[in-house]
């Protein structure tokens, strides 16, 4: 009987001398990072002529939040385009109210997202898949819309759910944050784990309006 038992207890030890092999692969950069999170939308962000396909991956809030907000109405499943309309400008007052909304919406009227550069096509199944792009729209590196909200130290914004509100659909706002001193409040645990955050990136906030 003991020999059976140190047997056991053997087995359990050696198990557990293997597993802090995937904990050594390291994670170098910030889309790997996001391969951690979970994924909650891939698909195309449209600014002018240009389209940016992208992945988000949320960082914190309700996924809840997103999948009401991003619906395609016409055919019931998530919306695959999201087209940057409107501008925030990044000056205090502007992110206190997005601050306060955030609060407000707490905990399970808001999501923040970290949005990345979306990986080609053939990756997994069906998330792998790009949306068709429209004609006459130019696809481009997330990169470009980066540096572009940037260089207008702005943040995109959406009117959701696109195409209005039917009935007693719930509304909201989508912000779309380049890498500021907001956006970096949330991505704390992202920059402890890889010291620095090189990659371009966007940290996105969905807030649902409160009635």
């Amino acid at each position: 009987m003991d020999s059976e038992r140190n047997h056991r207890t053997g087995e359990s030890e050696s198990k557990t001398h293997e597993e802090p092999k995937s904990e050594t692969k390291k994670i170098k950069n910030l889309s790997e990072y996001a391969q951690t999170l979970q994924l909650a939308w891939n698909g195309l962000l449209v600014l002018k002529n240009s389209c940016f396909p992208t992945s988000m991956h949320i960082l914190e809030g309700d996924l809840g939040v997103i999948n009401g907000l991003l619906k395609d109405h016409s055919s019931g499943g998530k919306l695959t385009q999201l087209k940057i309309a409107q501008r925030l400008r990044l000056d205090q007052p502007k992110l206190d109210e997005v601050t306060r909304r955030i609060k407000q919406g707490s905990p399970n009227g808001y999501a923040v997202l970290l949005a990345t550069q979306s990986a080609p096509a053939g990756g997994a199944g069906a998330e792998g898949t790009f949306p068709v792009v429209e004609p006459g729209l130019q696809r481009r590196l997330l990169r470009n819309l980066v540096s572009y909200l940037k260089q207008k130290q702005a943040a995109g914004v959406i009117s959701l759910p696109v195409g209005g509100a039917k009935g007693r659909d719930s509304t909201g706002m989508l912000y779309a944050f380049p890498p500021c001193e907001f956006s970096q409040q949330y991505l704390q645990s992202a920059l402890r784990t890889l010291g620095k955050l090189e990659e371009e990136h966007m940290v996105i906030v969905i807030v649902k309006d409160t009635a």
